[in-house]
């Protein structure tokens, strides 16, 4: 099993550039479905999400070319519309080529999605918004669905869910007819896609008050585009130089798509100033805790930030929560942390954690993405040698963790 090796105690300094967006590129290779043309991505992260989603849209006829950050996609010998079982357990995004089967191919098969090592992700919100488009489904072990019949129309989705936006995005862009997505989700990865989709000739906008207005067409064309940074990647980087009371410049970022966390980097006595290109960041005095802090859809806290600044919170000055309200299970974390000593408490959704002035070296286990990334930030903090096994969770996201947090400084050490 591969490990990290974490020798902390080390203030981050320097300047870093971002990989492009993990939950931006995954919808839109989707979409690359959608019509004949050649599709190129650059800035495409390289990770093993976009690594797993490639050879799925392999099995269903594309034909793929990757050169370092750009991967070119034909998707005019698409001829399936079916994803094994074995094909979708790589990655629970795989629900996403059900919009772009329907879209494309009018017909879709489907695994149902197994569980997530943080919490459930029920697909109901999915079918319900691709049904009001006119999909059928058949629901026994497979999802299974046809939408020979798909046109525009109203989708009102219960809650801003991204996935299910991106599917009723998918399914409507040559669709006939107008499709308005009330309540539509917010994230800058659905504005993302929905400028790729704008590139290939999709008449799609997002209205004032935040829903999406589709009028289909019957072609999509060729396109090339380049994929925006990270705004999770930036994130992470940012809490561990946090973390280790270091000064990072992160360059070519939207300070924009981080409005939450920055705000509670300045809340903690952070001090966080915009540039032309990027964002400065220095943090030499002790930490303030936070009294309460809740995650929420964009533009609130995100989800994916939490055990991140979780593992920064351990040696805030004071007493902290933080209340998860998106995913059930994203404190599995928190024994982890414990045995570097932190003193974190749980209760229900929410966790409490009472600054330590000291994290001590440990072995630990990564539970899933985001928590992977936050005991490396923990490791950085302990005067010592941590070792961190189940890298591959944070390979699903981070290009090379070990290999960014060298370039600030860091003694972290990758071993396959």
């Amino acid at each position: 099993m591969s490990t990290i090796e974490v020798t902390g105690g080390i203030s981050l300094q320097g300047e870093i550039e971002i990989q492009g967006s993990k939950n931006a590129v995954l919808p839109i290779l989707a979409a690359c479905l959608l019509g004949e043309g050649v599709c190129v991505i650059e800035n495409c992260p390289r990770i093993k999400d976009v690594s797993d989603t490639l050879e799925i849209m392999r099995g269903l006829g594309c034909r793929i070319r990757r050169e370092d950050r750009t991967v070119s996609v034909d998707a005019s010998g698409v001829d399936r519309c079916e994803i094994s079982g074995e094909e979708a357990a790589r990655i629970r995004s795989s629900i996403l080529f059900l919009g772009a089967l329907l879209g494309r191919m009018k017909k879709a098969v489907l695994p149902l999605p197994g569980g997530c090592a943080i919490g459930e992700r029920p697909i109901d919100q999915h079918i319900a918004a691709l049904r009001q488009l006119g999909a059928r489904f058949y629901l026994e072990e497979k999802v299974a669905a046809d939408a020979w019949d798909l046109k525009g129309g109203r989708v009102e989705l219960a809650l801003p869910s991204v996935g299910a936006t991106e599917n009723a995005i998918l399914a409507s862009v040559l669709a006939p007819g107008e499709t308005l997505i009330v309540r539509a989700a917010r994230e800058p990865e659905i504005d993302e896609l929905c400028a790729f989709l704008r590139r290939r000739g999709a008449r799609i906008r997002r209205t004032a008050g935040g829903d999406i207005r589709i009028v289909g067409v019957k072609r999509l064309g060729s396109a090339c585009y380049r994929m925006r940074p990270d705004r999770i990647v930036a994130g992470t980087y940012l809490l561990a130089a946090t973390a280790t009371r270091g000064q990072i410049f992160v360059k070519d970022f939207p300070h924009h798509e981080l409005d939450a966390l920055l705000a509670v980097l300045r809340d903690m006595g952070v001090t966080v100033g915009y540039e032309e290109n990027g964002i400065r960041l220095m943090a030499k005095m002790p930490l303030r805790a936070l009294p309460y802090l809740e995650t929420a859809p964009y533009p609130g806290f995100p989800t994916d930030l939490q055990s991140p600044l979780m593992a920064v919170l351990c040696r805030a000055r004071g007493e902290s929560c933080i209340c998860e309200t998106i995913f059930e299970n994203r404190f599995r974390t928190v024994d982890q942390l414990q045995k570097m000593g932190a003193k974190i408490r749980t209760d229900g959704r929410c966790a409490v954690m009472k600054g330590i002035p000291a994290l001590i070296p440990a072995s630990l286990t990564a539970p899933d993405l985001r928590g992977g990334a936050a005991l490396v930030i923990a490791a950085l903090q302990a005067n010592g040698s941590s070792v961190i096994r189940n890298t591959r969770y944070i390979e699903r996201g981070y290009e090379d963790i070990c290999r960014d947090l060298s370039a600030l400084g860091a003694r972290i050490t990758y071993r396959g």
